[in-house]
Order: C-alpha cells, then sequence, then structure tokens
C-alpha cells in the first residue's frame, strides 16, 4: 500500500489514526507566521472584492446547477439538523446567502462571522433587505448579531461568552481555510466546542481530501480539472505523496469558475475525525456530495425541494440540468454532521434576543481580532 492517506471511500472511517505530532500550545495560544496571515488575507480579499450578482447575472453562471444544488445540500443539512427556536452560530457566514434557509427552519437567533470586510457588508445589507440586487424583501423573523474577524485565529469563547451555547454551528464550504496550520485547526475547533451546547450539532461541508488526492495519483502531471475547474499542486508534492505525520499546511491552487480562485489546504478526514474527539465531539455522518444526493433524494420532500431549487430542473418546461463536468465537481466535496457530547439539553434564547439587531447598522458589526 502507497504510503500517504487512504484512497477509500468517504463514508469510511479513514485508516487507523496517525500519529502527528500535537501542538500543545495549539488550544491556549495562537502561533501564526506572517505567510498564514498572507494567505488568510488572500482569501478573505478574494472573497470582499467578489461582488453580489442580480437573478440574471447568477442565472448565466456557468455553474448554476452547481451553486443550486450546494444550495439543496445546505438546505437539506439545514432542515435535518436545525429546529424552531434554536440559536445559530455561522462560522464562515459569507454574504449570507443560508439566511433564508435559517428564517424557513424559524431559528430564534442567529451570530454570522467572516473574515472579509465586503463579504460582512453584503450580508448585514442582505439581512436588511435594503440591497437593490436583493429579491427579498419579507423581514426575517430572528434577531442576529454579525462580526468581522478570522473565526481561525480569534478564541470566540470569550468573545460570544453573552451569546453561547448554540444549538447549532454551521461552517459551509470553508473549514479547511484552517488546515493551513495545526494551530489555525484547533483553534476552529475548539471554538466549535466551546460555543455548542451539549448534544448540540455541527453541519458543514468541505472538499473530500479521499477524492481531491485519488484525481492527483490519476492525472499525468500536478494540475487536474475539466472545463469549470482546475487543482494544481505545488512541486513539493510531485511524488504525490503525503507523510502522515504532516496532515496540515497541504496546499494547492483551486480555481472553480465564477466562484472561487484562491490556495485551499487538504483535510484528511481521519485525522479530522480524530482532532475532533478531541474537542469533546462525535462524528453522525460523512458523506461525499455524490452519496449525498442519491441517498436524501429518495425522500419526497428533498425531491420537491430540488425541483423548487431547479438544481435538476423543475421537472415541467425546464429540463436544464447540472452539466457533468459541475457534477465532477460536487464530487470534490462532502457534507459532515458532528454531534457534541453530552445530555442534550435546550438552550433559552429568548433572554438573548436583544443581543442581536433586527435592522443591522454598521456601527453594529462587531470587528474582532487578536490585537
Amino acid at each position: 500500500m502507497k504510503r500517504g492517506y487512504s484512497e477509500s471511500s468517504s463514508t469510511s472511517l479513514g485508516p487507523p489514526q496517525s500519529r502527528f505530532k500535537h501542538n500543545p500550545e495549539g488550544d491556549s495560544e495562537f502561533l501564526e507566521d506572517e505567510t498564514t496571515k498572507k494567505f488568510a488575507r488572500k482569501v478573505a480579499d478574494h472573497y470582499s472584492a467578489r461582488t453580489n450578482q442580480t437573478l440574471e447575472e447568477r442565472e448565466a453562471s456557468p455553474i448554476i446547477h452547481l451553486k443550486k444544488l450546494n444550495n439543496w445540500i445546505k438546505s437539506v443539512l439545514i432542515q435535518l439538523y436545525a429546529h424552531r427556536g434554536d440559536a445559530v452560530l455561522d462560522l464562515a457566514c459569507g454574504k449570507g446567502g443560508d439566511l433564508i434557509k435559517w428564517d424557513k427552519a424559524k431559528i430564534a437567533y442567529y451570530v454570522g462571522i467572516d473574515i472579509a470586510e465586503g463579504s460582512i457588508e453584503d450580508c448585514r445589507t442582505r439581512y436588511n433587505g435594503d440591497a437593490d440586487h436583493h429579491q427579498r424583501r419579507k423581514k426575517f423573523t430572528f434577531p442576529a448579531h454579525l462580526m468581522c474577524g478570522d473565526c481561525y485565529e480569534v478564541r470566540l469563547d470569550k468573545v460570544l461568552a453573552d451569546d453561547a451555547p448554540f444549538d447549532v454551528v454551521s461552517c459551509q464550504f470553508a473549514l479547511h481555510y484552517s488546515w493551513s496550520t495545526e494551530a489555525r485547526a484547533r483553534r476552529a475547533l475548539a471554538n466549535v466546542s466551546a460555543l455548542l451546547r451539549p448534544g448540540g450539532t455541527f453541519i458543514g461541508t468541505m472538499p473530500d481530501a479521499n477524492v481531491i488526492i485519488k484525481k492527483l495519483r490519476e492525472a499525468e502531471g500536478l494540475v487536474f480539472g475539466n472545463s469549470v475547474y482546475w487543482i494544481r499542486f505545488d512541486d513539493d508534492f510531485s511524488e504525490k505523496k503525503f507523510k502522515s505525520s504532516s496532515p496540515f499546511g497541504i496546499k494547492y491552487k483551486f480555481h472553480l469558475e465564477d466562484a472561487v480562485d484562491c490556495p485551499e489546504w487538504i483535510v484528511p478526514f481521519h485525522v479530522f475525525k480524530s482532532l475532533v474527539e478531541e474537542y469533546d465531539m462525535e462524528l453522525v455522518f460523512v458523506k461525499n456530495n455524490h452519496e449525498f444526493v442519491h441517498e436524501y433524494m429518495k425522500k419526497p420532500e428533498f425531491v420537491e425541494l430540488m425541483r423548487r431549487l431547479g438544481a435538476l430542473g423543475d421537472g415541467n418546461q425546464d429540463q436544464s440540468t447540472l452539466s457533468k463536468d459541475e457534477w465532477e465537481v460536487a464530487y470534490l466535496y462532502l457534507a459532515f454532521v458532528l454531534r457534541k457530547r453530552g445530555e442534550p439539553g435546550r438552550t433559552q434564547v429568548n433572554g438573548r434576543r436583544d443581543k442581536g439587531k433586527m435592522n443591522i447598522s454598521k456601527e453594529d458589526v462587531m470587528y474582532i481580532s487578536n490585537d
């Protein structure tokens, strides 16, 4: 067997836990070098620079059906694990694209945090319903609190001491940005664990390391992709082998048409599973997005949701659907659900409604850092 990460199905738990060296300072002290800061800022600048699209511009996207499929996957996760009256923490909330999903779940309180200033501003205007390109004019039913900062750097339990605990923590298509160093990965998971109530759930989506490494090894060189995406590894990985003792900082460049163009990091899922257990969380499930679609499309309510979102057309006049290349991109990702250990208990959020606002001004956005 080749040395490196398993190429087994994403739904398996992977090989025995790697004996990687833990950073004992990872939880109590965040150690970040200038290179890591530069990459974090590059990611933030990339997403800040992306402008909100009108409905017409969105529909013209070369990956519109992939975007709709991703929305369906996130909607299914939220419908399965969010409940009426929940308090929600949305890590790397971006431009607030999931706000309507949370509103439909009838949550009672929402906190969103993102590193990109531009994204948080777009999230604020989307929540308020102020921007012309936002189709929604109906007010959201839950109060919200928005923060701008790096949730993989800043210790959030002190910042959100009056808001916690949360019933649900969500991190969609963003957790892999924490995997540039062990300290950042640990800070991310320590924040989740500290803020999630016992019995609460952590839901998320991120790249599937097994699939990416498999495709890399099948490629002739260090680049692979199709008409809508490409992934390129540096010459450091020319042998296409990865030391089990160094599972952090495995960087690649990811380009996805009309969506992403920045550095990302491999998250070996067996290492991720091992790490979350240190932070008092346990795996409920992990499924590659292909398997996720096949499983939940067996349920009538989610078939109807897929029809309404239009990832596969509406089944009537609209016969458009995912292209083969978009479906290949979906295969690059997985969905996961974790549970915080302990006896479940309901969080009383009514007393915290005054922590958030029903209309958020620029002055209401909290900026946080380690400085």
